[in-house]
Order: structure tokens, then C-alpha cells, then sequence
């Protein structure tokens, strides 16, 4: 850190100027006064004190090579900021979503994570506005009720969107139209068990083992979820559940995925092997399909499927955070400050194939590091879709008891599905699941 140095000087001067007649003096002149020379006093010099080296954790996992990616970033930091060291510690994601919120219940937290589950840290980040050289910047450049969600203590790095992917070499090999905007579960049903038909496939259709992946359907065919005060409601998830459940019952879709339980609750490999026509999932996939996949077959992410509720997928993602315990407020302010910069965001952005939720970064537009056609139309189609969001697909992921819903609809719905229970009892249950658990949070 560069040293400053101020020194101010006062300056005096006398200017004598004398002014003098031709008349006599009346009386002998008086012996001049002697004078002290004018002292000109030095302030002490102040200095800012430079840094004192410091080292930060950051625990972070990885979906694919976002580690890989973060890495150089934190490197060409600290080449700037050689007295703050970066520990990037890549975890699993069991561990952040499990061990990281008692970590820092108990302070033994580090100074920075890569998050999902934003209400588990309510009042525990710290608020970065007062400590970034720039804060307008920050603000200006994410969504408002994101930040909020946050309470200003870290930014979105990645946005999500689920949504449907197809076997695009399936349908040619069957002779069958993809299907476009506006249309609906129902005829994506039949369209996707016309080309499992016509080609062998085993499976026409399924989606991920979670609630999250199950509340964009279910939302555009009419569910609420959160209502307009903001609390959850399910009674009206069924429509969805139906068609899920009409899935099974005629042998469409692999059981396996929503009965076994949660070792296996996607369907992205049964889609990958080129056993299944679509798989209902999201943007974050893009990575393993275009690297797992290559050129066995041709695919492509369509249009959410429209009903009642309109078109929407879920919008999610990750955030990277600061906690408020850290001993090094202003180190960590720093680390946040450099990576949201538009270059370095974009640059994150680009090597992930991440939608980007930085705007600045998105208006500029990010120059993804692919050639693949495929990874490139599915980054334009998830774009497409996040202006169909409603509120609720928008403000699901971030809001304060998410979680209460995430932890249980997929079991309730399985149980469903099992034939343990009727779906108004299901759904009976899953609303009861989620009132105890916000009322055990305090809420």
C-alpha cells in the first residue's frame, strides 16, 4: 500500500514598507525594537498505516469447473494485493449446504463462501456498502431483491433457469416436429412418447427429483405457491403432480429418478446415455452435456411449456458471500470488489458458461469460451426464458424459508406418487410440513 505523505506549510511574510517627509525630527529617534524571526512550524506527517498481511478462506464447491475458472481471478488479485492471500477451499456441496450454516452459527465460519440457500444466513453477512470503494457500482449492477436477500453481503455469480432439454437427433430419427413456444405439457407428453415409440428409446420424459425443478411446471398450470403476503401455499400443486404421476403410470418416464429417493434425483444421465427424449432440468447442465454428450447426438433446450400460469422456469443460482465475522472486513471487500468487476464477472461468466446476473456484464455481452452450436443456443433459449418468470419462479429461490419448501415437497410428492398417499393428503401434509418448519425457524 502506498505510503501518503502530508505535510502542510505555513508561510509567513513581512513586507515593510516605510514612507518618509523632509521635515526635521522634534526629538531623537528610538532604537529599533528588536524582532523574532517568523517560525514556520512543520505538521507531524501522518501516515496511513499499509496493510498488515492477511490470509482469507474462502469455501467454495464447484458443479463442474467454476473452481477452475475462480482460481486465475483470485490469482491476478492478489498479484495486485500482494499483502492479501485467498485460500480458495473447493468442498463438496453437501458440505456447504450442510456443515457450512452450523460453521458459522458457532463462529468458525470463514471469511467468504460460495452459497445456494441464502436464508440460511440471514443477519450473518456483512453489509459490504460501507466498505467498497465503490458502492453505486455494486448496487447498479444486480437485481435489488437478490442484494436484499443477501442483505447487501455478497452478489449472484451465476443465474439459473430451469428448464426442458430434448434429444433433437430423436426427434429427426422419428420424423417428429419439435415443439415450440405455447405449447403444453400435455402435448410434449405426446410428442416425446410418439419419438420413444418410433425409435426404441426406453423412456419419453421425466423431470429432476426436486421441488425446485417441480415448481416451474406447476406454476405455469395454474399453481400459486407464494401468495401475495408472501407465505407459502400448495393446496393447488396438483395439476402438475398429475401429469407426473400419469408418467409413471403408463411407464413413460424412469421410476427410479423420483422412487427410489434422493441417491438418484435426476434425470440428466438417463438423458446423457441417449435413453430419454427429455429431461425437465436447468441451465447449470450446460457444461456436463456439452462435455459428456460431444457429438453422440444433437440436443437442445425448448421452451418451458405453457399453461394456466403462463411459461415459466424457476429462477435460481449461486452467490459468493462475506461473512459479517470476519476479522478482515476491508481485505474482503476488496476480494468483492475485483470480482465484480465487468471484466472479471464477464471473464467468470465466460469460462463457466454461466448466465450472467451482473448487468453491466449481460449489456456488454459475454463472449462465452465455446464453439459448441449446441452449448450456444441453449445459453440464448435459457436467456429467452428469464423474461417469462413470474414473480413467484423469481422470488422462490431467494426467499427467507425456501427452504422449509425445498426440504420436503419432493418427498410428499414421491409418497404421492408411491400410492402412500392420496395427493390431498400429500399436499395436506407437505403445507403442514412447511408451516412447522418456518415456526421452528422462528418465523
Amino acid at each position: 500500500m502506498k505510503k501518503i505523505l502530508i505535510v502542510l506549510l505555513f508561510i509567513t511574510a513581512l513586507l515593510l514598507t516605510a514612507c518618509g517627509g523632509a521635515a526635521e525630527p522634534t526629538e531623537a529617534p528610538e532604537a529599533p525594537v528588536a524582532t523574532e524571526a517568523p517560525v514556520v512550524e512543520e505538521e507531524e506527517v501522518e501516515e496511513v498505516e499499509e496493510m498488515a498481511p492477511v490470509e482469507l478462506r474462502f469455501s467454495y464447491y464447484a458443479d463442474g469447473v467454476e473452481a477452475d475458472v475462480m482460481q486465475p481471478l483470485l490469482d491476478a488479485f492478489m498479484a495486485e494485493n500482494p499483502d492479501i492471500t485467498v485460500v480458495l477451499d473447493v468442498v463438496p456441496y453437501a458440505t456447504i449446504d450442510e456443515q457450512l450454516p452450523i460453521q458459522v452459527e458457532t463462529g468458525e465460519g470463514p471469511d467468504m463462501a460460495r452459497i445456494t440457500n441464502f436464508g440460511a444466513y440471514s443477519g450473518k453477512l456483512l453489509d459490504l456498502r460501507e466498505y467498497l470503494a465503490d458502492a453505486a457500482f455494486y448496487e447498479a449492477n444486480f437485481p435489488p431483491p437478490i442484494l436484499s436477500a443477501l442483505g447487501y453481503g455478497g452478489y449472484p455469480d451465476a443465474f439459473t433457469v430451469t428448464g426442458p432439454y430434448v434429444n433433437v437427433t430423436l426427434f429427426e430419427q422419428a420424423g417428429v416436429d419439435l415443439l415450440g413456444e405455447g405449447a403444453t405439457w400435455a402435448e410434449w407428453t405426446e410428442a416425446t412418447k410418439a419419438v420413444a415409440e418410433a425409435t426404441g428409446v426406453q423412456y419419453a420424459i421425466s423431470i429432476d427429483r426436486t421441488g425446485h425443478r417441480f415448481a416451474g411446471p406447476a406454476l405455469s398450470m395454474g399453481a400459486t405457491l407464494i401468495d401475495a403476503d408472501g407465505n407459502f401455499t400448495v393446496a393447488d400443486l396438483g395439476a402438475f403432480a398429475e401429469v407426473l404421476n400419469g408418467w409413471h403410470e403408463d411407464g413413460i418416464t424412469p421410476s427410479e429418478v423420483w422412487l427410489v429417493g434422493d441417491s438418484l434425483n435426476n434425470c440428466i444421465d438417463y438423458f446423457k446415455s441417449g435413453d430419454l427424449v427429455m429431461c425437465m432440468t436447468g441451465s447449470w447442465q450446460i457444461n456436463g452435456l456439452a462435455s459428456d454428450v460431444g457429438d453422440a447426438f444433437d440436443w437442445a433446450v425448448v421452451p418451458n411449456p405453457t399453461g394456466d400460469g403462463g411459461s415459466t422456469g424457476v429462477a435460481g443460482g449461486s452467490a459468493v458471500v462475506a461473512f459479517a465475522d470476519t476479522e478482515h472486513p476491508e481485505a474482503v471487500a476488496k476480494v468483492m470488489e475485483f470480482l465484480i468487476q465487468t471484466e472479471n464477472y464477464s471473464a467468470f461468466s465466460a469460462g463457466t458458461l454461466a448466465l450472467p446476473a451482473h448487468t453491466g456484464a449481460a449489456a456488454a455481452g459475454v463472449d462465452f469460451l465455446t464453439e459448441d452450436a449446441s452449448v450456444l443456443g441453449a445459453l440464448a433459449a435459457y436467456t429467452a426464458e428469464v423474461p417469462k418468470l413470474t414473480d413467484a419462479a423469481a422470488g422462490l429461490n431467494v426467499h427467507p424459508y425456501a427452504f422449509a419448501y425445498y426440504r420436503n415437497s419432493a418427498n410428499r410428492i414421491a409418497q404421492y406418487l408411491a400410492g402412500e398417499m392420496t395427493l390431498v393428503e400429500a399436499l395436506e401434509n407437505l403445507q403442514q410440513d412447511i408451516d412447522d418448519a418456518i415456526a421452528e425457524a422462528g418465523g
